[in-house]
């Protein structure tokens, strides 16, 4: 694993997570009450013992870059390092990563410094657990230049993925980026052996967006114009190197959009996640906050997750997700709710400013009756605030203190709902 150079992709402005990458780049979008999006590649690197992980970003990288520093620190002794590597201007390059290719391009300056005879690219906005030592291994036993991971998808799924056809060998002969839900791609379709589900809900190969790369392949790749390893790279590629594919019949979630975060957030507090969180063998490392366990007065919680830090006081929450350091007043109510917490408490001071404002704290206030909603970090909800509960038109747009996304109301980060409003 020591030959092997991990890469995450940050990927560009984020813009179908919006408003959730407003201030912050999109691995750094919490997720699961306590963790980043970034952890999920990161910590799958580490638990097959890949030490050496380059981060690229080039957009709201602020926040990303003290969460990296103050999680990932490896001892002086064993060579490992997680880095942040975020857009530059250098004599040779003078614009921005122009798509995932034309970022590794840019970066090799750094990358050639490690000497790597693999790298490994991974998707920073994916939800998954893979072991990669078992996904490089089959790459260097299999003498492919290139290795795809690939995983089965419905028509549906297959719109905004890569697809790409498999033969017996394992061998990839074919690839097509995004068909789109109209084009015909009934070629595609993978043989009944391949299918995870027999009803036929997963009939085309999807690529994962996570690669292994011989260097001197990677080297040959990329030497050239071409921006984007999924519209151009892996194509072309097909047609000169050997390139395989790598089946994984596990748990894989493109966290692309509002929907799909708001789905696989909640998909945790069901009764049987298939995404499980609880693995000792691999388990999702973050940021360690040294917080309080959390404290539950009098409440009812249904099938919902509360991370550390939370004061929860007489409040009914049913398949919620409550993030750290939230506070929950009195009478309150969440249901289909992920509430992403806050960066800090509140002092008996600021609270007594607060209120000469006529300002709510930060939380859920008093009465409050949530749904179907996603409450980004420090928000502050008024008393007797109704949030989706009424019927309204949930058509997608900008309504000032809120966004509605895919049908989801969207509570921006630091932003102030006072008493009694209702969404």
């Amino acid at each position: 694993m020591s030959e092997v150079l991990s890469i995450v992709l940050g990927g560009g402005k984020g813009t179908r997570l919006f408003p959730l990458t407003q201030a912050r780049a999109k691995p750094a979008v919490p997720f699961g009450g306590k963790y980043r999006l970034v952890d999920i590649p990161l910590s799958n690197c580490i638990n097959a013992n890949l030490r050496q992980i380059y981060v690229l970003t080039q957009f709201n990288s602020a926040s990303l870059n003290l969460h990296i520093a103050q999680t990932y620190i490896f001892d002086t002794f064993s060579k490992g390092f997680v880095e942040i590597l975020a857009a530059e201007q250098t004599f040779e390059h003078t614009s921005w990563f122009e798509g995932t290719a034309d970022a590794i391009r840019k970066n090799f300056i750094h990358f050639r410094t490690q000497d790597p005879s693999y790298y490994l690219i991974l998707s920073g906005d994916q939800l998954y657990r893979m072991d990669l030592r078992d996904f490089i291994t089959k790459h260097r036993e299999s003498g492919a230049a290139i290795t795809i991971a690939c995983t089965t998808v419905s028509r549906e799924e297959a719109s905004q993925l890569g697809i790409l056809k498999v033969n017996k060998s394992s061998a990839i002969t074919e690839f097509m980026e995004k068909p789109g839900p109209d084009k015909d791609i009934q070629d595609y379709k993978v043989p009944p052996e391949l299918k995870r589900d027999k009803n036929g809900r997963d009939e085309y190969m999807a690529s994962m967006g996570i690669y292994v790369f011989n260097a001197a392949a990677m080297e040959e790749c990329l030497a050239n114009e071409l921006t984007d390893f999924g519209k151009e790279i892996i194509p072309q590629s097909i047609n000169k190197l050997k390139v395989n594919a790598y089946i994984f019949n596990g748990y894989w979630e493109d966290i692309g959009t509002i929907k799909s975060f708001y789905q696989a957030n909640l998909e945790l507090t069901s009764l049987r996640p298939r995404f499980d969180i609880y693995d000792e063998d691999m388990p999702i490392y973050t940021h360690v906050r040294a917080l309080p366990p959390s404290k539950m007065n009098f409440s009812n919680m249904n099938q919902s997750l509360a991370a550390e830090g939370c004061i929860i006081t007489n409040a009914s929450i049913a398949n919620s997700i409550v993030g750290v350091r939230t506070t929950i007043e009195s009478g309150a109510s969440l249901n289909g709710v992920i509430c992403m917490g806050a960066d800090y408490y509140e002092t008996e001071e600021e609270k007594k400013i607060n209120e000469e404002k006529r300002v709510p704290n930060i939380g859920i206030g008093k009465g409050s009756i949530i749904k179907g909603a996603i409450i980004d970090k420090n928000a502050c909800i008024g008393e007797g605030c109704r949030i989706g509960i009424d019927n309204i038109s949930r058509v997608d747009g900008n309504y000032g203190h809120y966004y509605i996304v895919d049908g989801i109301i969207v509570i921006p980060k630091n932003i102030v709902l006072y008493p009694g409003t209702v969404i």
